[in-house]
């Protein structure tokens, strides 16, 4: 069985105000702009979660689409975002890194071969048949 619900829903009220504003998640987790913006490896963890939330708040900002994030009942794969934009259903996967490996995306894809999958790294603009890569910075135009 897999799962479609809203982002952050299931988690605590803190967790999910702190997840939908940087900077209060910033400011919750303690961590200097400084550590995060040059990848302090003793922060590293954090790296991801901030950009999964820049994301939130890159798609929030969107009145024309809905967003949602999916999973399997276990939980062996997840998208970070399942977005549905008119008639269109659009998954798509956070990396805050160049590391382009997304095997829960090519998971869903390959499940419904009818959509294209969007990727938001920090590589640049990669065409491939069933994703797209954009940069981290083009979430707000999705």
């Amino acid at each position: 069985m897999e799962t479609i619900r809203k982002p952050y829903a299931s988690r605590t009220l803190r967790g999910a105000a702190s997840r939908q504003d940087i900077g209060l998640m910033g400011c919750l987790s303690d961590v200097p702009a400084k550590e995060i913006l040059f990848y302090d490896n003793m922060h590293k963890e954090y790296k991801g979660a901030f950009t999964e939330a820049f994301v939130m708040q890159q798609l929030a900002a969107q009145k024309d689409i809905s967003v949602y994030y999916w999973s399997t009942a276990k939980s062996e794969a997840e998208l970070d975002f399942l977005v549905q934009k008119d008639s269109s259903i659009i998954p798509i996967e956070v990396k805050a890194e160049e590391n382009l490996k997304s095997r829960s995306l090519y998971q869903f894809v390959t499940k419904n071969p009818d959509l294209t999958a969007l990727r938001l790294s920090m590589s640049d603009y990669i065409k491939q048949d069933w994703m797209e890569n954009r940069p981290l910075y083009t979430a707000f135009c999705i």
